[in-house]
Parts: structure tokens; sequence; C-alpha cells
């Protein structure tokens, strides 16, 4: 049993080794370790400030992204617009011209076939005159083969010339 109580020596030079451990961790050791601690710390603190930074940033960015998606999105829009009215523009102005040129033909086409309606007629007329000449001439110069004829239509014209 005497293993398992110590003795006062051992427990003195026990005693005596533990205060000079201590005093030589204290004077080389503790220093070293506090300031490897500290250091330790201040670089776990740094890191943690950083991902703080790094975050902050990254939510200014993530912002500064939306914020450029959401005007490019506006000005692709714009253009867009700008195009569609620009497109209907130049569709209405195309129509107006073909409507205006279509009008310019319509009225030329009008103008021509009155031109040549009155060409037509004018030479119907003429034919009319001339195939009246011709026919009124031959009927006279059959009816007016004798002299008693031309006599009494000379003499029906004078009359019909005299009542007039």
């Amino acid at each position: 049993m005497d293993l398992l109580t110590p003795s006062i020596g051992n427990l003195f030079w026990t005693t005596v080794v533990f205060i000079l451990l201590l005093a030589l961790l204290a004077k080389f050791a503790w220093s070293p370790i506090l300031s490897a601690v500290r250091e330790r710390e201040n670089n776990i603190q740094d890191a943690l400030n950083q991902a703080k930074l790094a975050r902050q940033e990254m939510s200014q960015l993530k912002e500064d992204n939306e914020r450029i998606l959401r005007e490019a999105k506006l000005e692709r829009d714009a253009i867009l617009k700008e195009a569609r009215e620009m497109k209907d523009k130049i569709v209405n102005d195309a129509k107006d011209v073909a409507k205006v040129e279509g009008e310019k033909m319509i009225a030329n086409a009008k103008a021509s076939i009155q031109t040549e309606k009155n060409a037509a007629m004018a030479d119907i007329k003429n034919q009319i005159g001339t195939l009246s000449v011709s026919i009124a001439e031959n009927i006279l110069k059959q009816k007016l083969d004798n002299n008693e004829a031309q006599t009494a239509l000379v003499e029906n014209l004078i009359n019909k010339s005299n009542l007039n």
C-alpha cells in the first residue's frame, strides 16, 4: 500500500519540480504561446472581417448587376419600341406612297381612257359622217338620175326655204 500513498519527500520534490517547470514555462513558453494565440485570434478576426467585406461587396455587386440588368432591359424595350415605331412609320409611309402612286396611276388611266374614248368617238363621228354622206350621195344619185326628180327636189327645197 505504500505505493498508493505518497511520501512527504516525494511530494516536496514533485512540488519543487512543478514550480520550476511553471517558472520555465512562464519565462520561455507562455509569451510565445500567448502571442501565437493572439496572432491566431487576430488572423481569425481579420478573416471574419474580410469575409464580411466580401459578403458586402458581393451584395453590392449583385445589386449593381440587377440594376444594370434592369437598365439593359429598359434600354432593350426602348430600342424595340423605337424599332416597332420606325417599322410602323415606314410601312405607313410606304402605304401612303403606294396609295398616292395608285391614285396617280388610276387618274392617268382614267385620263388615257377618256382620251381614247374621245378619239374613238371622234373617229366614229367621222366614219358616221363619211358613211352618211356616202349613203346620201348614193341615194341622191339613184333618185336624181332623171331630170324630173331633180327639178321636183329643187322646187321642194325652195318652197321649204321660203317658208322658214
